[in-house]
């Protein structure tokens, strides 16, 4: 039966176009069967030529419909993203799919605030547009180090324009001051009296100043996705405290509630 489970979960993804968007942060777009995809927030696992261990990397954005494409962004931080940056288009990737919980969309309320901090953005765009599909109202937060290292602004403010007006607001803090307002995330979150709850994934730093700010008086679901090594939860170095003992990125989330968690 496990073997069954992997071969449906293992496909073979093509690459239509990898290109870089940002100081060393790229953009990849895949096709193939991604019908086990279900969730924002969810990752796969890539298998590179040449490495052991397979290449967990969080989706961004997923063909909800037809369930034959995604795309993920990913920043070149040792090699196997940096083999990753030379692939060219029509390359073949062997991928397992829809790993992970992913954000709970229907739990959400009517304005939900979405928090991204560099490479933890990705997974907000996908987790935007099913938010938005939904009538929710959106407030986007997205922190970068510097306007070089910023990425998909645009992207995020067109999806009111693409899906019929829809209610979305995006603010950008940048820690140089280069973009935005100057400081971080949490210095973008003045008169948002109206937000519902909260999703966010980025540095462990950035969650625990959000969990901080808002300190239980709302809920919020919070991505672990950078604690993630091996992408199985078999290296034990992606656990993390919560009340009901420790639990491993990998296998028990990334996503989880920041009721349910110790910060």
């Amino acid at each position: 039966m496990e073997n069954i489970i992997k071969k449906q979960l293992d496909q073979e993804l093509t690459i239509n176009h990898n290109i870089e968007i940002a100081d060393g942060v790229y953009e990849m777009s895949l096709t193939g069967d991604t019908s086990l995809v279900t969730a924002p927030g969810q990752f796969i696992n890539i298998k590179l030529p040449g490495f052991y261990l397979r290449r967990p990397i969080s989706i961004c954005e997923y063909d909800m419909k037809d369930h034959n494409g995604l795309v993920i962004i990913y920043k070149v931080v040792g090699q196997g993203t940096d083999l990753m940056s030379g692939m060219q288009a029509g390359d073949k990737l062997w991928c397992l799919m829809g790993l992970g919980n992913g954000f709970d969309v229907e739990t959400t309320g009517d304005h939900v605030l979405l928090v991204g901090g560099g490479v933890g953005t990705p997974p907000m765009y996908g987790l935007a547009k099913e938010l938005l599909m939904k009538q929710k109202k959106v407030t986007v937060v997205l922190g970068f180090a510097s306007k070089k290292d910023a990425f998909y602004i645009e992207k995020f403010e067109e999806l009111g324009k693409n899906m019929n007006g829809s209610d979305i607001e995006v603010r950008v803090a940048t820690v140089d001051g280069s973009l935005g307002t100057k400081g971080f995330v949490t210095d973008c979150l003045e008169g948002l009296d109206t937000v519902t709850d909260y999703c966010a994934c980025g540095p462990i730093p950035m969650l625990k100043a959000l969990y901080g700010y808002y300190d239980g008086k709302i809920t919020g679901q919070l991505s672990f996705e950078e604690r993630m090594g091996c992408g199985f939860g078999a290296c034990v170095g992606c656990s993390i405290a919560t009340k009901s003992g420790n639990k491993k990125v990998c296998k028990d989330g990334p996503v989880f509630l920041s009721s349910d968690i110790e910060m």
